[in-house]
């Protein structure tokens, strides 16, 4: 049989007082070091480390890192196959870990840690900060092929340690070579087992990962309501009301009717102009195909009533009945509202007006009725 070997490298780590946080030095786009020596490198810090023992949970941690690596603060790195990692149970077809800039490292502790620990990273970690503000962003991705560590770089004082600070001769170093067959003895006390965690998340939709992420956000949110976040609950918990009938297949028109309304009432969205409103224009196009879908059985219907009333044409009922006959309520509705006339003390200017309101109706939906709307019709298209 014949046997492969991989390098076991151990990381060096600074470590807290409730944490423990592992990185690398980024020396090139693809070498690295686990050791400060002199010259330029990049610490960069292992975001299992930085993500462990937070509300985030494991299967979220990719798109956590992502978002970081979004504006420069986190990369991913694939190392070399002929790289292995004491601790870190890694698919050997994809080595590759998440690690944080310095800079990332303190917007995540002041995202996600509690007051002890964002006083423990300033007060470890400001130097390191200092050293890399002009640093540029982080790229999304890097393949490291190339350690430029020797294994007498370790003082025996940093080996004897087993802690390193985050600014100077980042301590431990255990770089033993294993054939990669043997390494199962120490994957099997990995700390953050990959390989595992891969075959987990294959099962998850990325849609079901995105919506627990947004559930779990608007949970924190809960947990600490400011006065604006109170004032709108009772609106939160009718949407979501609204998404479980949804969910499960009972949504209504009722129901989807609530829910716009409900948002439609949260603000005054055309305080600006009509004329520029994008909401209203989205409305009213969405409005303006529906009507006109509608279009065909409003024809058969105006035709029935004239095939039933074509001995007493000139002897139609009045406006007000017609419109509420042959017409969809919500098109009446639509401008009876828009024309002023839905309010009680409107009644008599309603009653006057509605013929004015017919003639609207039968012109938007091509069916003319009355003789008036065939008169107006002829004069106005005709001539």
């Amino acid at each position: 049989m014949s046997s492969c070997s991989s390098d076991q490298l151990t990381l060096p780590q600074w470590e807290g007082s409730c944490r423990k946080i592992r990185f690398i030095y980024l020396v090139n786009p693809t070498s690295f070091r686990l050791t400060s020596c002199q010259g330029p490198a990049v610490p960069l810090y292992l975001g299992a480390d930085l993500l462990s023992s937070t509300d985030i949970r494991v299967e979220n941690h990719p798109r956590y890192h992502a978002k970081f690596a979004k504006k420069g603060l986190a990369t991913k790195i694939h190392f070399s196959s002929a790289f292995r990692f004491q601790g870190l149970k890694v698919p050997a077809a994809n080595n590759s870990l998440w690690f944080y800039s310095v800079q990332g490292l303190f917007r995540l502790a002041f995202e996600m840690y509690n007051q002890q620990e964002q006083l423990a990273v300033m007060e470890n970690f400001q130097d390191v900060w200092k050293s890399q503000m002009n640093e540029s962003p982080l790229e999304m991705n890097y393949s490291l092929s190339v350690q430029l560590d020797t294994p007498e770089s370790p003082s025996v004082a940093d080996t004897e340690s087993g802690r390193a600070r985050p600014g100077c001769n980042f301590g431990q170093i255990n770089r033993n070579v294993l054939p990669a067959c043997a390494t199962e003895a120490a994957d099997t006390s990995a700390d953050h087992d990959y390989c595992s965690f891969t075959k987990q998340t294959e099962q998850i939709h990325p849609v079901v990962a995105t919506l627990r992420d947004k559930l779990r956000h608007l949970d924190d949110q809960l947990r600490s309501p400011t006065q604006s976040n109170t004032e709108r609950l009772e609106t939160i918990l009718l949407l979501l009301e609204k998404t479980d009938r949804y969910m499960n297949g009972n949504l209504d028109e009722k129901d989807a009717a609530e829910a716009v309304l409900a948002l439609l009432q949260t603000r005054d969205w055309t305080k600006g102009s009509v004329y520029s409103s994008y909401l209203l224009t989205c409305i009213g196009r969405w409005l303006g195909q529906q009507f006109h879908a509608a279009n065909s059985s409003i024809s058969e219907k105006v035709e029935g009533f004239k095939v039933q009333h074509i001995e007493r044409i000139s002897d139609l009922p009045p406006a007000e009945e017609l419109a509420a006959e042959l017409f969809p309520e919500a098109m009446q509705t639509l401008l009876l509202h828009w024309m002023g006339l839905c309010d009680e003390s409107t009644e008599g200017k309603k009653r006057s007006e509605y013929p004015i309101l017919l003639l609207i109706l039968e012109f938007a939906n091509h069916n003319l009725i009355t003789g008036v709307a065939h008169v107006l019709y002829s004069s106005l298209i005709c001539k």
